[in-house]
C-alpha cells in the first residue's frame, strides 16, 4: 500500500500546494522553515484539518477528496505524536499509552501490558503510575511518542517528537524510534526542524518553503546538493548560483570563483565552511580564490567558531568560514576586522542549476 497525498489547503493568505508519497517501510521526513507547512500537512493527512481540493488515500482508501469523502481521526488507521502532547491529564502515564489500545476493542489487561513494556522502552517505567503533570517536557513527548507507537499504525505521523528532549535523552529516544522504524512495515512521516534527525532517521527527504516543495530526494543527495538558501544552511554549506565557463564561475552578484575541474552553462556552487581559510595578511603563493573580507559576525559551533565575511565585491557577499578556537585567539578576530580569506579550489562542488 503506498500513501499518496496531494494537499490543497488554503489557510488565509497561505496556501498549500504539495504531493507527497510514503511507501511502506519508509521513512519520509517533512522539512522547513517556520510557516513553510510542514504542520498544516501533517494536520491535514491526520484528518484533523480538511482539504480545500486534492486527495489523500492509502493504496485504494480514500480518507479524503473534497467535497464527497472525509474520514475522521479515528477512522484513519494513524499513530501521532504532536509538538504539544496532547497527554490526558486526568489518565496515569501507563493509561494514556494504552488509551489508544483501548478505543481499537484491545481488552484491558492486554493493552496495560503492551503499555508497559512501550514505556519501558522509552525509559519511563517508573512514571506508570505518575500523571502528566508530574512530567517534564521530554519525559511527557517520551510518553506521548509510546502512546502513538503502541497501536502498531498503517500510518506513523511524528510532529518534532524529539524537540522537547534534552541531549542525553535525545541520543536515547531518537536511537529507540530508529529501531522501532526498521522494524515498521507501515508509513511514516516525520516532521522535523532538525536536521540530525532527519538526515538519521529518514529514507528521503522533502524540502518545503511556503507551501512548496523546493526539493526532495535522499539524505546524502539532498546534504550534497541544496538547492536553496535554506537547505544550504541546514547542511551547513555555503551555497551560491553562477554561470560557469571553463574553470571560471561568475556568480549572480559578479564576483568570481575559481574550480578545479571545468563546468559549463548556469551552475550550483557549494563549499563547506571549513574549506575557506582567514589570515590577516595577504597569503604568500596567492591560492586562486583569495579575497579582501570584513568580518560581519561570529558564532559559536560546537567546537569550532563560525565567521560570517563579506569578501564583495570580488569574492561572496556572504561567505561562512569555521576555525578553531586557536585561530580565533591568533587573528584577534573582531567584528569589523579586515581579513583575507582563501578558499581550496579542490573543496568546490558544482552541479546545474
Amino acid at each position: 500500500m503506498t500513501l499518496y497525498a496531494d494537499l490543497r489547503v488554503s489557510r488565509g493568505s497561505f496556501d498549500l500546494s504539495l504531493d507527497l508519497t510514503v511507501e511502506p517501510g519508509e521513512v519520509v521526513a517533512l522539512l522547513g522553515p517556520n510557516g513553510a507547512g510542514k504542520t498544516t500537512a501533517l494536520r491535514a493527512i491526520a484528518g484533523l484539518l480538511a482539504l480545500n481540493g486534492g486527495r489523500i488515500a492509502l493504496d485504494s482508501t480514500v480518507w479524503d477528496e473534497p467535497p464527497r469523502t472525509f474520514s475522521t481521526p479515528d477512522q484513519r488507521p494513524i499513530g501521532v505524536v504532536f509538538q504539544d502532547y496532547l497527554l490526558f491529564n486526568h489518565l496515569s502515564c501507563l493509561e494514556n499509552v494504552a488509551f489508544g489500545l483501548r478505543a481499537r476493542g484491545v481488552d484491558k489487561p492486554t493493552a496495560r501490558r503492551q503499555a508497559a513494556r512501550w514505556l519501558e522502552i522509552v525509559g519511563l517505567s517508573e512514571y506508570a503510575r505518575s500523571r502528566p503533570q508530574a512530567l517534564s517536557g521530554g519525559q511527557a513527548q517520551r510518553v506521548a511518542l509510546a502512546r502513538a507507537l503502541a497501536t502498531e499504525p498503517d500510518l506513523l505521523l511524528l510532529d518534532e517528537p524529539l524537540a522537547a528532549l534534552d541531549a542525553g535523552t535525545t541520543l536515547h529516544v531518537r536511537a529507540e524510534l530508529g529501531q522501532h522504524l526498521d522494524r515498521f512495515e507501515g508509513h511514516t512521516l516525520l516532521v522535523t526542524h532538525d536536521p540530525l534527525d532527519a538526515m538519521v532517521l529518514a529514507d528521503r527527504l522533502v524540502i518545503i518553503e511556503n507551501g512548496q516543495v523546493v526539493q526532495e530526494g535522499k539524505p546524502t543527495e539532498v546534504a550534497h546538493r541544496p538547492r536553496t538558501d535554506y537547505v544550504a544552511q541546514l547542511v551547513g554549506l555555503n551555497l551560491y548560483r553562477g554561470t560557469a565557463s571553463g574553470t571560471t564561475v561568475v556568480l549572480n552578484d559578479g564576483s568570481k570563483i575559481t574550480l578545479a575541474e571545468p563546468a559549463t552553462g548556469g551552475v550550483h556552487v557549494a563549499f563547506p565552511p571549513t574549506a575557506v581559510s582567514l589570515y590577516p595578511e595577504l597569503p604568500s603563493g596567492s591560492p586562486r580564490n583569495t579575497w579582501p573580507a570584513v568580518v560581519t559576525g561570529i558564532e559559536q559551533h560546537a567546537h569550532t567558531v563560525r565567521v560570517r565575511l563579506d569578501a564583495s565585491p570580488t569574492g561572496p557577499a556572504d561567505l561562512l568560514a569555521d576555525i578553531t578556537p586557536a585561530a580565533v585567539a591568533d587573528l584577534h578576530l573582531s567584528p569589523a576586522q579586515h581579513l583575507h580569506a582563501t578558499l581550496k579550489a579542490t573543496e568546490v562542488h558544482t552541479y546545474p542549476v
